[in-house]
C-alpha cells in the first residue's frame, strides 16, 4: 500500500528512515530534497517509505544535498565480528603524527619490502583488519629506512612509503573509516615525488577521485580521473594505470546516471585490458575480468538492473580471481536481483559474496540494505535469510 514501509516493524533501521529523519532536521520537504539531490520525487518517496533500496549513488547524492556524510545514513563503519578498534586506533595515532611519525629501525630494505608485500597480500585475500594491524609497524620502519638510506635506496624507500600509505587509505576506506583515508592520502602525495616510481602519485590522485565519488562530488572526481589518464605513458604500467582510471571513471559517471559516458569508460578500459591481460600491478586487479565486473556494475547503477542481474549471474572466472572483486560483483548482483523482484536469487548472490570474501561482505553498507530489502520482499522470512542476517549482525 502506498505510503507504508515494506520493512517489518521489528526490522532494524534502513537507510530510507535515516534519510527521512535527516531531511526533517534540515527543514526540507521531499520535493526540495529531490531537487537538491537531482533524483525524482518518486524515488525519494519510495526510498523513504522502504519501497526501494537506496543505491550507493543515491545515498551519496542525498548526503551531499543534506550536507552530511554518507556514513550518517548507512551507519558505517561496522564490525567484522572481531575487535577492530585497537588496530584502527594505532593507525589513527600514526596518521596523526603525519610527517613527524616516529621512525623505527628498518632492518634490510629487502626484508621491509617483503613485509609490505605480505600486508598487500592480506588485503587482496580479504584480511583487511589484519592489514591494518600490520601497517603501522611497517610504515614506521619505512620512515627509518628513508631517514637512514641515501641515493637510489632512499628513493625506493620513499616509493614503498607512498605505497604503504595508499594501502592504509584503501584499508581505511574498505572498513568504513573514511576520516582516516584523507590524511593517509596526504602523506602518500608528499612522499611519492621523492620515490623512484612516480606512478604512485597518479594512484593517489585516483584514490582521491574515488573518495570524491563516494561523497557525491562527481565533477571534481572526473577532473582527477582525467588527470590520472593524462599522466600515464605508453608502457604496460602506464596502460594499467590508464585502464584502472577508466574503471574509476565508469563508476563515477554511473553514479551521476550518465550511462553513455560510463559505457565509454568501460570500452576504453576493455581495449586496454585486451593488451595488458590480467595483472595485479599496483594492486589494481586490472584485466578483462575486472572490466566485465564493472560493466555489470554500471548497468545496475545507470542502465537496466534486470540485465545486470541476468548477465551478471553468468560471470565466469578462475580459481585465481581476486576474492574481494568477485565478492563485490555478487553484492551488486544481489541488489540487481532484488530490484528485478527476485529476492531468493538476491540472497543466493549474497551467499556467494560471503563465500568469496566474508570480511568485506560483513563490512559493506549495501549488503545490509539488500538484506533489509530481501526481508521486505519475502512474505515470510526464511531461515536462510535469518541465518545470513545473524551472521551479518543485522537486526531482524
Amino acid at each position: 500500500m502506498a505510503g507504508v514501509s515494506i520493512y517489518p516493524r521489528d526490522m532494524g533501521k534502513h537507510v530510507g528512515q535515516a534519510i527521512a529523519a535527516e531531511r526533517k532536521i534540515a527543514g526540507l520537504n521531499q520535493r526540495q530534497l529531490a531537487d537538491r539531490a537531482r533524483y525524482s520525487l518518486s524515488m525519494v518517496k519510495a526510498v523513504e517509505q522502504g519501497r526501494e533500496t537506496a543505491s550507493p549513488g543515491f545515498i551519496s547524492a542525498v548526503a551531499r544535498a543534506l550536507r552530511i556524510t554518507p556514513e550518517q545514513l548507512t551507519g558505517a563503519p561496522f564490525a567484522d565480528g572481531k575487535p577492530l578498534a585497537d588496530a584502527v586506533n594505532e593507525l589513527s595515532v600514526l596518521l596523526a603524527e603525519g610527517r613527524y611519525a616516529r621512525a623505527e629501525e628498518p632492518g634490510p630494505l629487502a626484508h621491509l619490502e617483503a613485509d609490505l608485500t605480505a600486508a598487500q597480500d592480506l588485503y587482496r585475500r580479504d584480511r583487511t583488519r589484519q592489514t591494518i594491524e600490520a601497517l603501522p609497524a611497517i610504515i614506521r620502519r619505512l620512515h627509518g629506512a628513508a631517514r637512514d638510506l641515501t641515493g637510489d635506496h632512499q628513493a625506493h624507500a620513499y616509493s614503498l612509503l607512498s605505497s604503504a600509505y595508499i594501502l592504509a587509505e584503501w584499508s581505511a576506506r574498505r572498513t568504513g573509516h573514511l576520516m582516516l583515508a584523507l590524511p593517509a592520502l596526504d602523506l602518500a602525495d608528499g612522499y611519492a615525488p621523492l620515490g623512484d616510481d612516480l606512478n604512485f602519485a597518479a594512484f593517489s590522485i585516483l584514490a582521491r577521485a574515488r573518495i570524491l565519488t563516494h561523497y557525491g562530488e562527481s565533477d571534481m572526481a572526473a577532473q582527477f580521473i582525467d588527470t590520472a589518464i593524462a599522466t600515464a605513458d605508453s608502457s604496460r604500467s602506464g596502460m594499467v594505470l590508464t585502464g584502472y582510471s577508466h574503471l574509476a571513471g565508469a563508476i563515477n559517471e554511473a553514479r551521476k546516471l550518465n550511462y553513455s559516458s560510463a559505457l565509454g569508460h568501460v570500452e576504453a578500459a576493455r581495449e586496454l585490458a585486451a593488451r595488458t591481460g590480467e595483472t595485479d600491478m599496483y594492486m589494481t586487479a586490472f584485466g578483462p575480468l575486472n572490466v566485465e565486473i564493472h560493466a555489470h556494475a554500471i548497468e545496475l547503477e545507470a542502465g537496466d538492473p534486470n540485465r545486470a542481474a541476468v548477465e551478471g549471474a553468468d560471470l565466469t572466472y578462475g580459481a585465481g580471481a581476486p576474492p574481494t572483486r568477485i565478492a563485490h560483483h555478487w553484492q551488486d548482483n544481489a541488489r540487481a536481483w532484488l530490484m528485478s523482484g527476485k529476492p531468493d536469487r538476491a540472497l543466493a548472490a549474497l551467499n556467494k559474496a560471503r563465500a568469496a570474501a566474508p570480511q568485506q561482505t560483513r563490512l559493506h553498507p549495501s549488503v545490509r540494505e539488500t538484506v533489509h530489502g530481501i526481508a521486505a520482499a519475502q512474505r515470510r522470512q526464511s531461515d536462510s535469510l535469518l541465518g545470513f542476517a545473524h551472521w551479518l549482525g543485522a537486526t531482524m
